[in-house]
């Protein structure tokens, strides 16, 4: 692949089928979809609702509307990306084109407390995920100034971030990749959201977030005729910018293989800290209240702030590191405290 004055050996499937993407040959959502009957497994409701959303007219006829959008091959077939957005189980064809939601406790991935599958057309989905994920954050409501309106749901993280983030692994996910799902996990600090295939080749690394391009054009175009792409936004920078407003970490973003991104909670330390009071002496409890609020903080430093000989405060610092609440990040000079923030 020559790039400027420079040509790159492509040696991997990805870079390969991303190649070809790009030259307009092999888009899975526009391949046929061989096994389904469209007079028996497209659902009427479906079509309806995406009539709807769409603004499409009466007037038109169901058929006129599929080959106005260009969803059936020339021999016939409905193609992949219809049959995930038409179908009444579109999983029934697509095995892993589904959500995966979990919930952990803690910040690891031991104890499982909830566990469910979203299935459906895409659309559906992403209506499901929605509601599902509502139910496991922090939502409070502003009922003033609001009249006779409904009153305003306040995430903890803000909603359309998630719609940015969901819309993005829908539509962008790798397809051929058959042996992954995407998934929506949540834990104590954090919401991750993964989806098979990572950034598009045709992207390079530094424009991230700047440039788009689809990996699943007719999927991003029927997501388009409905709003959603543009209800929720423009994409990566808006994620950004609504995290910033909000006074939360930025969104982090894994590009390689299995594209994440991951939105940091607000965090309470105090509560935190103080389900940990049982459990530890106060001394450990105080070292951690010195490395939270210096997470450079040296030992020297701890023997003041907590009034204990240097033997006495490795002991102490030895013991969270035991119990994982603690660890060290870099040399013993030049690095910093990390702490975990686990539950009892």
């Amino acid at each position: 692949m020559r790039q400027g004055p420079n040509s790159q050996k492509l040696t991997t499937v990805e870079e390969m089928r991303d190649f070809f993407q790009q030259a307009d040959k092999i888009y899975y959502d526009e391949a046929p979809c061989k096994t389904i009957d469209i007079t028996k497994d497209i659902a009427d409701t479906n079509i309806y609702q995406f009539r709807e959303l769409a603004g499409l007219g009466t007037t038109v006829s169901n058929e006129q509307v599929f080959n106005n959008l260009k969803l059936v091959t020339k021999e016939g077939f409905l193609k992949n990306g219809a049959t995930l957005f038409f179908a009444e189980n579109p999983e029934q064809f697509f095995e892993k084109a589904v959500i995966r939601c979990t919930v952990f406790e803690g910040i690891d991935k031991r104890y499982i407390t909830d566990d469910k599958i979203m299935s459906g057309t895409l659309y559906q989905q992403f209506l499901q995920k929605m509601t599902w994920l509502k139910t496991k954050l922090n939502v409070r409501y502003d009922i003033e100034g609001n009249g006779s309106q409904p009153r305003k749901e306040i995430w903890e993280i803000p909603e359309t971030a998630f719609k940015e983030a969901i819309i993005n692994a829908l539509a962008h996910r790798d397809y051929y990749d058959k042996g992954a799902r995407i998934s929506v996990e949540v834990f104590n600090d954090r919401i991750e959201i993964s989806n098979p295939g990572g950034l598009v080749s045709g992207i390079p690394k530094n424009e991230f977030g700047k440039r788009s391009l689809s990996r699943n054009p007719l999927i991003f175009g029927l997501f388009e005729r409905i709003r959603m792409v543009e209800q929720v936004g423009s994409g990566i920078s808006r994620m950004r910018e609504l995290m910033l407003e909000n006074n939360l970490t930025p969104p982090e973003f894994n590009t390689e293989g299995i594209f994440t991104v991951t939105f940091r909670r607000p965090f309470d330390f105090n509560k935190w800290v103080d389900k940990w009071v049982d459990n530890l002496t106060a001394n450990r409890v105080n070292i951690i209240k010195a490395i939270h609020k210096n997470n450079k903080v040296s030992k020297r430093e701890l023997e003041e702030i907590i009034d204990l000989s240097a033997t006495a405060i490795d002991n102490n610092l030895n013991a969270l590191k035991d119990r994982g609440l603690i660890e060290r990040v870099g040399s013993a000079k030049g690095g910093h405290w990390k702490i975990n923030y686990k539950l009892p």
